[in-house]
């Protein structure tokens, strides 16, 4: 179980997986990275002065209030991953080596596990949301600004997510971090249940035991379940680009500048004896 918490001691990604695509140069990288970064950001800041001045949405009460949704949180999440993703890469094209490579090994592994959580729970947002939660049926939504907002955080959230898949050059996840996102979704799922003790209402009808009586267990373990396919999932996603990209098109990635040796310790687990970190 101590497995779980250890950190590792190998080189830290001394391939500069994190920094680096097999598609585009990491200038690029990083731009892609900063304009998704900001188009997050702006639509997060831009639905929080709108609400507020629209009454009839419920006005900075419900900006206030979506703090408490899962959507919103991880919207947040994925802006944030970018805007560290893109800086990490900027630093690497101007110098060659990425601020991230100088953090302490505590705050590597971290990012590790916040690419696994913004490359996982996109998805189970757009899928819960599209099959589940959409109020409108068969039609559209009925204001040009609920649609944005919505497609913005319930669809380009996973194309998001996906482009950390099949863009940049990332290891395969660890296994352990699927226990990690299970222990996030466990700890959202109390701050659901917080929200309602402290501000009288639940983010998804789905949690309410009076709607859905005894199935709210099943609810809650079906999210649980559902984290760990498509982490499965997507850590399938990401060996198959490095199989197909890597072993097939022999493309290793384009890199800062040249090297002098090809560094490749890529059979070295990052993660050591921790398999908290990716390789």
């Amino acid at each position: 179980m101590l497995r779980a918490f250890r950190f590792g001691t190998d080189p830290w990604d001394p391939s500069h997986r994190f920094e680096t695509s097999w598609l585009v140069s990491p200038y690029v990288l990083f731009a892609l990275r900063a304009l998704f970064s900001l188009y997050a950001f702006t639509t997060l800041l831009f639905n929080i002065g709108y609400q507020c001045a629209h009454a009839e949405l419920g006005g900075c009460q419900t900006s206030r209030d979506n703090f408490s949704f899962f959507t919103v949180l991880t919207y947040w999440g994925i802006a944030f991953y970018l805007l560290f993703a893109a800086a990490h890469t900027f630093s690497y094209a101007r110098t060659g080596t990425a601020l991230l490579a100088r953090w302490p090994r505590p705050l590597q592994a971290l990012h590790a596990l916040f690419y696994s959580s913004v490359t996982t729970m996109p998805f189970l947002v757009t899928v819960v949301y599209w099959g589940i939660l959409y109020p409108y049926g068969a039609a559209w939504f009925p204001t040009a600004y609920g649609g944005w907002s919505n497609v913005s955080q319930h669809a380009l959230n996973s194309f998001f997510a996906l482009f950390e898949l099949l863009v940049p050059r990332v290891a395969p996840q660890p296994w352990i971090h699927a226990l990690w996102l299970v222990v996030l979704m466990a700890l959202y799922l109390a701050l659901a249940y917080v929200t309602h003790a402290t501000k009288g209402f639940y983010t998804y009808g789905f949690l309410d035991p009076v709607q859905t009586g005894n199935l709210v267990a099943a609810y809650v373990f079906g999210i649980g379940a559902a984290t760990v396919v498509i982490f499965v999932l997507t850590k399938g996603i990401v060996w198959v680009r490095r199989w197909i990209t890597e072993d097939k098109m022999g493309r290793r990635g384009k890199f800062a500048a040249p090297r002098a040796r090809e560094v490749d310790m890529e059979e070295h687990d990052l993660g050591g004896p921790g398999v908290f970190v990716t390789k």
